[in-house]
């Protein structure tokens, strides 16, 4: 196998492609899309994306969904290392924007291990995405300094978020990967001070054909997500600066994409 040294220009990509709509690539993206002769795509990645791909370029689906069975992270790394040594132009298309939850961090390092460059070209995450569908500030001055990007999915040994000390903090809350955990999100944020009140918008399949978008409060979350039957890839997005999502969408209500809003059975 030839080494790094050998191969001029050994550089792979981690691309970010969105949250769904194709139309929301950068144009760097495309380019290096255009140019990839090796494209291992997630699963959450629109495969709409791969449009930009040269007609010569191989595709390797290498699925990664919470919940579901995914392709190991550790054969994904020995895969871009590998192909890329041999000369592939290996691009790692990711759902979102790969620095976030997108572990993106563990393949740099397996490649930077291996003598390779990377360069990432960043994407638009959900929770900023699922922001603009609804047309709220994530950082409204007058209603959050900041916005706190946090997984709900626990990884194996590792405890919970301090939804305690979230609850305290006064920013928005982009919560990812929660479905599951939201009995325990919507608990650790009353008893930590948040009222039930507190506005909550949560988007299904952001920016996608699918897209689903539901207003609630904190209180209702679980109910709501049960009677709405929202299940992953829904992004959670808590705190003042959703209120005019509630005034735009009223509480229980859920809209479609494109679609009319429609009543639902849960209150706050």
């Amino acid at each position: 196998m030839p080494t790094f040294a050998e191969i001029p220009q050994a550089t792979v990509h981690l691309v970010g492609a969105g949250p769904g709509d194709p139309e929301l690539l950068t144009l760097k993206a495309v380019r290096v899309l255009q140019q990839a002769t090796l494209a291992l795509v997630d699963d959450l990645a629109n495969p709409d994306c791969l449009a930009h791909l040269g007609a010569d370029c191989r595709v390797i689906s290498v699925g990664k969904r919470g919940g579901c069975a995914s392709t190991p992270q550790a054969f994904i790394e020995r895969l871009m290392v590998s192909e890329a040594l041999r000369g592939e132009r290996v691009v790692r298309l990711k759902g979102g924007d790969p620095l976030i939850f997108g572990r993106a961090g563990e393949e740099i390092a397996a490649l930077r291990a291996a003598g390779l460059r990377v360069e990432v070209v960043p994407g638009i995450t959900a929770g900023v995405a699922a922001a603009a569908a609804v047309g709220v500030s994530l950082t409204h001055r007058h209603q959050a300094p900041g916005v706190a990007l946090i997984t709900g999915h626990r990884q194996r040994g590792n405890s919970a978020p301090r939804w305690d000390a979230l609850a305290q903090c006064g920013l928005t809350l982009v919560i990812y990967m929660g479905v599951a955990e939201a009995p325990s999100i919507e608990s650790g944020l009353i008893q930590g001070g948040l009222p039930p009140d507190t506005p909550v918008l949560l988007v299904q399949a952001v920016s996608s054909a699918q897209e689903r978008r539901v207003s609630t409060r904190l209180g209702a979350l679980c109910c709501t997500l049960s009677t709405e039957q929202l299940g992953s890839p829904c992004v959670m997005l808590i705190g003042k600066a959703m209120q005019h999502a509630l005034q735009t969408l009223a509480p229980g209500q859920t809209q479609p994409a494109q679609d009319s809003l429609q009543p639902a059975a849960c209150a706050a």
